[in-house]
């Protein structure tokens, strides 16, 4: 054979019994999210008031069996949560009369958010729904005990109080000067409490300290948490 034929033979059969095993590391890095919209020229922005939708289908600002104003509470953590966190304007929007209370047809109601911008002076408005749901989710669990008489092992049934908060909220961006929708996404999230009579609108803050970024990386850009593998030699 050949020296070079010989050196190959010898590099892999080096590489397959002899060489050392990369290590593979997990670290966990920050990435930077680019804001869904662009916002040059664009300095000022008008919350219009969200619909609230309940879960039969029609519309209900509180939350059944509470004093909860769904809507109020929204908008209130929503213009905290701008002015702290992005360069945006607010305006008031004052009262709105809404000319249909079906999203598809506000979405595509240019006139209407042309009109909204120009009363407001407004570069940007948003608007969307909120369809917050508190759900009874007490059941049986089976679990394990030891019997203190006998020391053996049994199966019971036992009782868990919890209660399930679930908010669903559409947020769409229309441009004040043309009325065009410029975003549209739909925010979900879930949250379960060991408890039956949890206060809703811990729920309800919960759900929505699970949704900041989300909202946020629609104005501003945004630093997500994200696994990575490493190989170690």
């Amino acid at each position: 054979m050949s020296r070079r034929a010989l050196a190959a033979l010898a590099a892999l059969a080096w590489l397959a019994g002899g060489a050392p095993a990369a290590a593979a590391v997990e670290v966990r890095l920050r990435l930077p999210v680019r804001a869904k919209l662009d916002l040059e020229g664009r300095r000022s922005l008008v919350v219009a008031p969200f619909l609230v939708v309940s879960r039969e289908g029609g519309d209900s600002e509180r939350v059944r069996g509470s004093s909860l104003d769904v809507q109020k509470e929204f908008e209130r953590y929503l213009a905290k949560l701008l002015r702290r966190e992005t360069d945006l304007r607010l305006v008031e929007s004052g009262p709105i009369d809404y000319p249909s209370f079906d999203l598809q047809a506000l979405a595509a109601n240019r006139d209407f958010w042309r009109a909204v911008g120009e009363r407001t002076q407004a570069d940007l408005v948003l608007a969307g729904s909120l369809d917050f749901d508190v759900q009874d989710k007490s059941g049986y669990r089976t679990e394990e005990y030891v019997s203190p008489f006998d020391g053996r092992t049994y199966f019971r049934q036992v009782l868990v109080e919890q209660t399930g908060f679930d908010f669903d909220i559409v947020m769409m961006v229309f441009d004040g000067r043309t009325g065009e929708r410029m975003y549209f996404d739909n925010f979900k999230d879930f949250k379960q409490f060991e408890s039956e009579r949890t206060d809703p609108l811990q729920g309800m803050f919960e759900n929505l300290a699970a949704l900041e970024d989300r909202i946020l990386n629609i104005f501003t850009q945004k630093s997500v948490e994200a696994t990575r593998v490493l190989l170690d030699d």
